[in-house]
């Protein structure tokens, strides 16, 4: 065997070159086809059309049955699927093990990433759930030095995440990689709640020494219940608010955190006093002089002391964040979700640099609309008329027509559109995002070769295609030419890794540009593909992210005006979270930080959690402005009572958060440091600009 006859084969053949082999011969690959389910793919069938009659017609009680009977059948085929897939995966890793010290070896493809996603989803729900859990420990015991107010809280979110995971379990709601941190988040919500409790309970205990349980446990409730309705209601408002996006895990999750916010405010309010009223109240924890009360009165100075200074500061923060946010962009790359050390990333990476790209995208040419016209006025013409069929033509009576292969009709298969199709292969070849492309063009560049270089003529390509095998014509012929010859398909890959990529920029150009350059109509060119489905997401996500904040704003304001009742009080509460928004959105759009999936949820959850502080901040000063008309005083006695719950509750939200920093998955990284982020920001502006908007318009102010 002449091997450097076949090397040179593999390096240059259309075919295979920078798609099975790279351009310099040191790389392969090998495609494993996983054998394909019949059984699953006649129940996904089936079901789906039953869900397309239900569109439009009513289903009968025998229907109805069927597709509950069908769902059932094809969630377990999923979860034996899921598991066979798994195994074949680990199964793979075990053969390439062996051979790792004769080459470098990745692993690649759709199943291997979903798999690993489905791994790395698990280990986020342990890690994070576990982690947050035992950092909460710890901040309880350094905040309130007390057994009980370790153990009480625990025990009440510990409950809270224990029959929210039974509810997702029951009502078979799958988590995904955007849902996959709402163990974190219950947790992190729960304790919010219980923190604020626990502040007011010993506030009153530090004022009665000799109080009696029941009584302070009694005020304490009755004090904090209203607020902590409307904290409650904005926070479900603010996940609620990602059920608009249009984007079906976003909108998951949002569902999952509204009933988990719902949960952990009926339990918090159920057992925090059950658990305690059997107690005694013990020694109060809080002193006038220890950290939180320094830090709280050094926020209550800046107050008093550079009002007008604050205002500048927030300003001047608020046109950054502006400015910051006309920079921001959607246009992420998909590798980048993932850390380099993860085999989906160091996989995806040499496809892209060795083997032709990774994202593929489909382009589909049809005819023109005026061969379709001719070819209707052709089946009219009475059968004495001569055939149509151009192979009849060529293969003269050598071929019977229901034998010639293609239809003579046929627009793309003949020398003159072959020529077209080679040019438009070659316009998409040469862009710089691009890498391998296959069509009927490869085909032909292949049987130039096998006749000598020489091009064929009309008979030879008639001749050609009758009597190819049926596995050849199967992969050179059936992916890039319909049956009947009238669509030609451009199998195209993309470069994912390539900086400059900018998916939605590409796909006009070629767009626009196919039918500029070789005078198509608009009607003959389509797009389709991955790259397409991907930067419809990404291009949803502006959309979704206006809609989203105008929800939650809009319900936020309508809440806030129903607690206060006051048109002012509804417009200041909302200006601190709205500053610690914008600021975190401009601060992604100063980094570079495009908005993903996970992203796009941070400033809705900011609104959400960062106005709790704001109602519960509010809610204090109207009762302490109410005892002596002073904006001044009622700031420094909010920032010495409430103010400690909303540097306990803001620290644990955002050390909470950063437990995210551990996640395999970049996105989640992102959304647990900004959003731990926004959560500092909100906490400064709720103890700064809240109480400096608070007193400068305390005359304008309505009292409790």
């Amino acid at each position: 065997m002449d091997t450097e006859l076949a090397r040179r084969e593999f390096r240059d053949s259309p075919l295979y070159r920078n798609l099975l082999v790279s351009p310099d011969g040191h790389t392969t690959a090998m495609l494993v086809n996983l054998r394909h389910n019949s059984d699953y793919q006649t129940l996904l069938t089936r079901r789906d059309a039953l869900w397309e009659k239900r569109l439009h017609n009513p289903l009968s009680a025998e229907e109805i049955n069927e597709l509950s009977l069908l769902s059932g059948k094809i969630k377990n085929q999923n979860e034996v699927l899921q598991a066979q897939q798994k195994n074949d995966i680990a199964t793979v890793r075990g053969i390439l093990q062996q051979h790792r010290q004769q080459a470098t070896i990745h692993l690649g493809g759709v199943p291997m990433i979903s798999a690993d996603m489905v791994d790395f989803i698990r280990s986020d729900i342990r890690v994070f759930g576990l982690g947050v859990g035992l950092f909460l420990i710890v901040l309880l015991a350094t905040a309130f030095k007390q057994l009980r107010w370790v153990l009480v809280p625990m025990l009440i979110c510990v409950s809270t995440a224990v029959m929210m995971v039974g509810f997702l379990g029951l009502m078979d709601w799958p988590v995904t990689v955007v849902s996959s941190n709402f163990i974190s988040l219950m947790l992190i919500l729960t304790l919010s709640l219980v923190v604020h409790l626990i502040v007011r309970h010993q506030e009153l205990h530090v004022n009665a020494p000799e109080g009696k349980q029941g009584d302070m446990l009694r005020e304490t409730v009755r004090s904090k219940i209203a607020p902590s309705i409307y904290t409650s209601l904005t926070t479900i408002v603010a996940f609620a608010s990602l059920i608009v996006s249009g984007i079906r895990p976003v909108m998951d999750f949002g569902w999952m955190m509204v009933v988990g916010v719902s949960l952990a405010f009926v339990l918090v309010f159920l057992l925090f006093p059950a658990l305690l009223i059997g107690l005694q109240p013990g020694t109060p924890i809080f002193r006038k002089h220890d950290a939180t009360a320094v830090i709280t009165r050094f926020f209550a100075r800046i107050v008093t002391g550079f009002p007008k200074g604050t205002l500048l500061v927030y300003v001047l923060l608020v046109v950054l964040g502006v400015v910051g946010i006309s920079r921001l962009t959607v246009e992420n790359r998909f590798i980048d979700y993932f850390k380099d050390s993860t085999e989906i990333h160091q996989g995806m990476l040499l496809i892209d640099r060795e083997l032709g790209g990774t994202t593929p995208l489909d382009v589909v040419l049809e005819p023109p609309k005026v061969f379709f016209e001719a070819e209707e006025e052709a089946t009219t013409e009475t059968a004495g008329t001569d055939s149509e069929d151009f192979f009849d033509d060529l293969l003269m009576e050598d071929l019977e027509q229901e034998d010639a292969g293609l239809s003579g009709s046929s627009y793309w298969y003949n020398i003159f559109q072959l020529r077209q199709v080679e040019q438009v292969h070659a316009y998409l070849e040469a862009l710089p995002e691009t890498g391998k492309v296959l069509s009927l063009a490869t085909t032909m560049a292949m049987m130039t070769q096998l006749n000598k270089d020489e091009p064929l003529d009309n008979l030879s390509l008639a001749v050609m295609h009758k009597n190819l095998p049926a596995d050849v014509k199967t992969t050179l012929f059936d992916p890039y030419l319909s049956e009947e010859g009238n669509q030609i398909r451009f199998a195209v890959r993309v470069i994912d890794s390539d900086k400059n990529l900018q998916r939605d920029a590409l796909i006009k150009k070629i767009r626009a540009e196919l039918i500029a350059k070789f005078k198509l109509e608009p009607e003959q060119v389509h797009l389709s593909g991955m790259l397409v489905l991907y930067n419809n997401v990404l291009q949803s996500l502006f959309r979704s992210q206006i809609l989203t904040l105008s929800v939650v704003f809009l319900a936020i304001m309508l809440m806030l005006l129903l607690l206060f009742q006051s048109l002012k009080f509804a417009l200041i509460g909302v200006v601190p979270t709205m500053v610690a928004a914008t600021s975190i959105l401009g601060l992604m759009g100063w980094l570079g930080i495009p908005l993903d999936i996970m992203t796009i949820t941070i400033a809705a959850i900011t609104i959400g959690i960062g106005v709790d502080n704001s109602i519960h901040y509010i809610h204090r000063f109207r009762e302490e402005f109410a005892k002596d008309g002073n904006g001044n005083a009622a700031a420094q006695r909010c920032h010495a009572s409430v103010g400690r719950a909303l540097y306990y509750t803001s620290v644990t939200i955002t050390l909470g958060f950063s437990i995210l920093a551990l996640s395999n998955f970049i996105p989640s990284i992102y959304f647990g440091l900004l959003t731990g982020i926004a959560m500092i920001v909100a906490l400064v502006a709720n103890l700064t600009l809240l109480p400096v908007l608070l007193v400068r318009f305390n005359w304008k102010l309505s009292t409790v």
